[in-house]
């Protein structure tokens, strides 16, 4: 499956698409396939900050739970309410069922996550796809 290739990804396996200050993050369909079938969600309320590299809820499957990590830091603007009734359309298409909004405290942060190309190689090397 390629990976779109105007996010960013960090080698926790989430993804983040910016548009200026804002941006969009999920978990990308390798953190998805791994987890298998998702049951719940726990994202951080709208106003919350979160920190580049630091968790800011979880999402628990069938097998296990597993912390999400921020891949920038910026005030969360929106979050994904559909996810907490319906947390499976993550597992229908990861790269479109976004978790949250923020806006970006320094967009400059997202310099040093990986392209879609240095992803794909990454969990190629971790034994992925």
């Amino acid at each position: 499956m390629p990976y779109p290739t105007d996010f960013r990804y960090t080698k926790e396996h989430e993804w983040i698409k910016a548009d200026g200050k804002n941006a969009t993050i999920g978990i990308t369909v390798y953190a998805q396939e791994s987890l298998g079938d998702i049951v719940f969600v726990e994202l951080p309320k709208v106003g919350s900050e979160i920190t580049a590299g630091k968790t800011f809820g979880t999402v628990e499957s069938v097998k296990a739970v597993s912390d999400l990590y921020a891949p920038a830091s910026g005030t969360v603007t929106e979050i994904n309410g559909e996810l907490a009734t319906a947390p499976e359309k993550i597992n229908k298409d990861a790269h479109s069922a976004w978790m949250l909004k923020v806006t970006l405290k320094n967009p400059s942060e997202l310099n040093s996550l990986l392209s879609a190309a240095d992803y794909e190689k990454f969990i190629a090397e971790e034994g992925g796809h």
